[in-house]
């Protein structure tokens, strides 16, 4: 009979039973305990654990439930004979483990894309959640509109009329887990013999999605105004895939002529459409929010696209596509069938959350606090300007810095990570890569307290001292 050192953790999350269960399963898999062996009793291993019986014999059920031991009856438990049971190879580790296991290597990631989820709205989370699920509402788990709860699209259309000018109705939007699937859904919409223009650099995540759904994409190129319209114009491209108010990665503002100039080329003919990603238009820190494309549009051809991952936490997997009305139609013949992928517990909490006036008390705060992470960096910044040049300031959660010539993106990023500092070359956004291309470093600050920043920016400056002098 084998000896089992099983030493169990009281404090832990995991059940006493699974424990064990886990042990022993792991040990037979293993080829530490072999076929055919005898396993304690219950009995004795619940003594030798100090624990009841009840919980190892939970333990033993689950083994014998799964096969990986045999019950005989007034002799006890023994492990089955399963060929090649104990071949079993320890799991490779996945790419995804490895990015993971690369990212805490480093001490400090200016991450472009980071959200400082230790100011989530936990309690006010907590309580709505409470409250929605606090009476008999079983018909919440049963399947909604395909499109999102009505409710929530009533709310969002209010929120977007006020906050960015967008005009639109309930029934033109379409409630989505993420940008990425919704783009997704919008293939389907607009047909894949179609010819996509991508900004560059842009979302790379965008432009392989629809590369990935075998469209033909293009990229054109951008002056300091955003997507140059002329040479859109020659790519021979049906639709424009743009971000107007906050490019990224560059931070560009597209000005209110160069506005009417792509929305002149969207209604020179019929089939040509604008996608605009307005994925952190809230977080502008002079002036006022620059109003969104689509308010502008008087030919149906702007299709509008927004997320509160960016603004509230990115696992809250909840964006929303706005339809011109021409496309109604045909998202409803070939789309509409497809049941909604946010459930609809979620989608009231969302809803509640903007009605209730919360969503603006957090938007208030979350600007108040990556303005003051803003101003930290940009003053930590000075000793380095000198060297380059910072762009993109005043709105999202990024900067920019254009190095002087004769600097490389790769070596400065190198000499970062030495140092455990990760930052993001802009290199890194561009779908055709450029003959000439100057150093440009992203800086991001929203996962970053304010002391972080300041260690962070005096590390970084040291490692770069050597190269930069």
């Amino acid at each position: 009979m084998n000896e089992l050192t099983i030493t169990l953790d009281v404090k832990s999350t995991i059940p006493l039973y699974e424990q064990i269960y886990e042990y022993i399963k792991t040990d037979i898999r293993n080829g530490k305990i072999s076929c055919g062996e005898k396993l304690p009793s219950t009995r004795a291993l619940a003594k030798y654990l100090e624990i009841s019986r009840s919980t190892v014999e939970l333990a033993y059920e689950q083994l014998l439930a799964e096969g990986y031991v045999e019950a005989e009856a007034c002799r006890g438990f023994f492990v089955t004979q399963i060929e090649e049971l104990y071949q079993w190879e320890t799991a490779k580790e996945t790419v995804a483990q490895k990015i993971i296991k690369e990212e805490n290597v480093y001490k400090y990631d200016f991450s472009p894309r980071g959200v400082d989820l230790q100011s989530f709205p936990y309690s006010v989370w907590r309580k709505l959640s409470k409250e929605i699920l606090s009476n008999d509402k079983s018909d919440l788990f049963q399947l909604g509109d395909s499109q999102g709860e009505y409710e929530l699209r009533e709310t969002i259309c209010r929120y977007l009329y006020q906050a960015r000018g967008v005009n639109c109705e309930p029934e033109q939007i379409v409630i989505g887990a993420g940008n990425e699937y919704l783009l997704m859904l919008l293939s389907t919409v607009l047909g894949k013999n179609r010819k996509i223009a991508f900004e560059n650099p842009t979302y790379r995540q965008a432009y392989r999605l629809f590369e990935n759904l075998s469209y033909d994409t293009c990229v054109v190129e951008m002056d300091r105004k955003g997507m140059c319209v002329d040479k859109l114009r020659k790519s021979g491209a049906e639709i424009a895939y743009v971000m107007p108010s906050h490019q990224y990665p560059l931070g560009i503002v597209m000005p209110i002529k160069r506005r009417m100039e792509l929305l002149g080329w969207a209604a020179e003919e019929e089939e040509r459409y604008i996608i605009e990603d307005d994925y952190d238009s809230e977080f502008r820190y002079k002036g006022k929010p620059i109003p969104a494309l689509q308010g502008f549009d008087r030919e149906d051809k702007v299709i509008y696209i927004g997320t509160f991952s960016r603004s509230i936490a990115p696992s809250i997997r909840i964006s929303y596509l706005v339809l011109p009305k021409n496309l109604l139609k045909v998202y409803n013949e070939k789309s509409r069938f497809l049941s909604s992928t946010v459930s609809r517990v979620d989608q009231l909490i969302i809803q509640q959350f903007i009605e209730r006036g919360y969503y603006e008390r957090h938007l208030n705060k979350m600007r108040a606090l990556y303005k003051n992470r803003h101003d930290i960096m940009v003053n930590e910044l000075k000793p380095l300007l000198k060297y380059c040049s910072i762009s993109g300031e005043n709105a999202g959660v990024h900067l920019l810095l254009t190095f002087i010539e004769g600097k490389e993106e790769k070596i400065l990023t190198q000499k970062a990570k030495e140092q455990g500092i990760k930052v993001y070359g802009l290199s890194t956004y561009d779908i055709k890569k450029k003959e000439k291309e100057q150093a440009v470093i992203l800086l991001g600050y929203a996962n970053m307290s304010e002391e972080k920043i300041i260690q962070a920016i005096h590390a970084l400056t040291n490692a770069w001292k050597e190269y930069l002098e």
